[in-house]
């Protein structure tokens, strides 16, 4: 097959991309606008591989994506592209609103005109899958309800607003003009190459640095935890093996506290890298509680039953061995991450873009 995974040099878009082209024999063409959060050296393992295509396109530039899927004739478009950090979109949400939701539009509109172009079997086969968050349904105030494909959609943040927007947009164009879709939800990711501003990075290189692990309010707060690489073989499968029109979310059956997580992350770090910096006596002493984030959803939970019984999906990793390969993929990866603080990981954009 050919396949489309724009936001491809995104933390979950690469890790999709790493999938086909080290598990499939198929072609791969990532569209990414690289903005802060895209970083080709996520791809350096496959970037040779001449499966493997990139163009630097917005979402939002119909013709540069009118031009790009007409030349690659894809069979299957995977859209990851979104900005996607909660915090930034309290600060700035017109960025969210105009890729997340225009953007979407765009792609949609570009994605409808090229499949009327194909032959009847071509339509039929193609399928255009939309990855989306466990955040547009709000939040869960019980401890044993669960997220379900049916659960009504209540998001809290720009963020979760703009993406809830989009997944009706998608259906939208599957109702109304018969485009072929799917939507995923998944829960919170983590795992290798996740940009250093998202809790678990952070907490590992802030602990590393002897810096303050900053924790929102009481740090009770639960979400159900997915491994990258386990979402990245979930999207996949329901790329080409679900039926149109279907939803599934996809949960790592591991709900943990923010602090939970925080406290797991310091104790690897003792075991894995017990040097610790000048100073300091356990990494534990580094969490501080910092004021709450304004509209903090409290409880993340997906009950990832119908990819199971549909699909046979399930996640390989439990939290434990995920957070292991995390925390020591970070220690053995740490020129990766300095050169996203210090930048130079986009100062060196124009010599890797093909």
């Amino acid at each position: 097959m050919k396949v489309i995974v724009t936001g491809g040099a995104g933390f979950i878009g690469s890790a999709v991309v790493r999938y086909i082209i080290e598990q499939t024999n198929d072609d791969v063409l990532v569209i990414d606008k690289l903005t802060y959060a895209g970083n080709l050296e996520s791809l350096d393992n496959v970037s040779e591989d001449k499966r493997y295509r990139f163009k630097q396109i917005d979402i939002c530039d119909r013709n540069a994506l009118d031009t790009a899927i007409l030349e690659f004739c894809p069979d299957v478009i995977m859209h990851l592209a979104a900005e996607s950090h909660v915090d930034r979109s309290i600060d700035n949400p017109a960025a969210f609103i105009e890729t997340n939701v225009i953007g979407t539009y765009t792609l949609l509109e570009s994605t409808l005109a090229y499949w009327r172009t194909l032959d009847e079997n071509k339509q039929a086969n193609f399928r255009f899958h939309h990855i989306s968050t466990d955040e547009v349904y709000g939040d869960l105030h019980g401890t044993n309800d669960l997220f379900t494909e049916k659960t009504p959609y209540s998001p809290s943040s720009p963020y979760s607003a703009s993406k809830a927007s989009s997944d009706h947009l998608v259906r939208a164009w599957n109702r109304t003009f018969g485009l072929p879709t799917i939507i995923t939800n998944c829960s919170n990711n983590y795992g290798p190459y996740h940009f250093p501003e998202k809790l678990i990075p952070l907490m590992i290189l802030n602990a590393l640095e002897g810096k303050p692990l900053p924790v929102y309010g009481n740090g009770q707060q639960i979400r159900d935890w997915l491994y990258v690489e386990d979402h990245a073989r979930a999207l996949y499968l329901v790329a080409t093996k679900a039926k149109i029109g279907e939803t599934y979310n996809i949960g790592g059956h591991n709900e943990q506290k923010n602090i939970d997580v925080v406290n797991l992350i310091c104790d690897l770090l003792e075991e894995l890298f017990p040097n610790k910096p000048q100073g300091i006596n356990h990494y534990k002493d580094l969490i501080t509680y910092v004021t709450d984030r304004p509209g903090h959803d409290q409880r993340y939970a997906i009950d990832a039953s119908k990819i199971y019984q549909d699909l046979g999906w399930k996640p390989q990793e439990t939290f434990e061995t995920g957070m292991r390969k995390t925390v020591l993929w970070y220690l053995k990866n740490k020129d990766w991450c300095e050169r996203i603080k210090d930048g130079s990981y986009a100062r060196s954009r124009q010599g890797i873009i093909k």
